[in-house]
């Protein structure tokens, strides 16, 4: 993986509070909250202490945090880390959970295409 420069990774502070929809080229942190929708065509990492409600669509995620209610689509990597809480939809190419990581909901796997498909109206922001 390349080297990101940090002032290219888009952060949502812990105490922020976000409501809306974001598209980025590039990667994003969530420690704060979020409510919307994400779309990154890199990494989202989100926080042990954040909360998020709604959709993200990225090519890989670590998930610490807590999702209220929403769904994954994620083109590549879905990494539930030990700790975190989902209560959402998941699809993705691949999927690793951790011990102690918990998430109630839909668990689909998904290729490129239907990623592609399903991502359209939020890619679409960056053009």
């Amino acid at each position: 993986m390349a080297n990101i420069n940090i002032n290219e990774v888009n952060r949502i502070a812990a105490g922020a509070i976000f409501k809306g929809d974001i598209a980025t080229a590039n990667d994003i942190r969530i420690d704060g909250t979020f409510e919307g929708r994400i779309y990154s065509e890199a990494r989202v990492v989100v926080g042990e202490k954040a909360v998020v409600k709604g959709d993200i669509f990225c090519t890989f995620i670590d998930f610490n945090g807590t999702m209220t209610e929403g769904r994954f689509y994620v083109k590549d990597t879905l990494s539930l880390k030990a700790g975190s809480s989902v209560q959402g939809d998941l699809f993705f190419q691949r999927l690793q959970v951790e011990l102690d990581a918990k998430f109630t909901g839909k668990c689909q796997v998904i290729g490129e295409a239907e990623f592609n498909k399903v991502s359209e109206p939020m890619r679409s922001l960056l053009k």
